[in-house]
């Protein structure tokens, strides 16, 4: 998916009421005041040659790195969400509210703008070492994220 779609993809999201439920489809979920979706995928890395890997995680930052200045452009520049805490939290069996408590086991940080009424943020990570790399937007009501929580 080039820049261009995934900035389409990020606005009919913007766009899309929160369900009462959460909600899974194929490129991602949502539930009350939030969506999070997937942007890009790689393949799974269990079986890729090491260089291939980095090369793939290289084109995964590279990707995001190109989404964020993009953004940058339209809503100026981006706040940083480090997840490190919210992840600790779901480590520990504590509450984490979403979508960052989907988040956190993707990505190690967020990069965050409000839009119109709603909070937008991009990341890019992966569940796992040997899990698909993925660049992934988030969505949510305003108040409804809040760091650490």
């Amino acid at each position: 998916m080039t820049t261009g779609e995934q900035l389409a993809v990020i606005d009919a999201w913007r766009g899309r009421a929160f369900p009462a439920r959460r909600e899974r489809s194929v490129t991602g979920e949502s539930g009350p005041g939030f969506h999070v979706v997937r942007l890009w995928e790689s393949a799974p890395l269990w079986d890729a040659d090491p260089a291939d890997a980095q090369e793939i995680r290289e084109d995964c930052a590279a990707g995001l790195t190109a989404l964020t200045a993009v953004l940058s452009l339209r809503w100026g520049e981006p706040g940083v969400l480090e997840l490190s805490g919210a992840l600790e939290r779901v480590a520990m069996g504590l509450p984490v509210r979403p979508p960052l408590d989907i988040l956190c086991g993707l990505v190690p940080r967020l990069h965050t703008w409000q839009a119109a009424g709603r909070w937008v943020a991009v990341g890019a990570g992966q569940g796992g070492p040997e899990q698909p790399c993925q660049v992934l937007a988030a969505i949510a009501q305003e108040g409804v994220v809040r760091c650490g929580t």
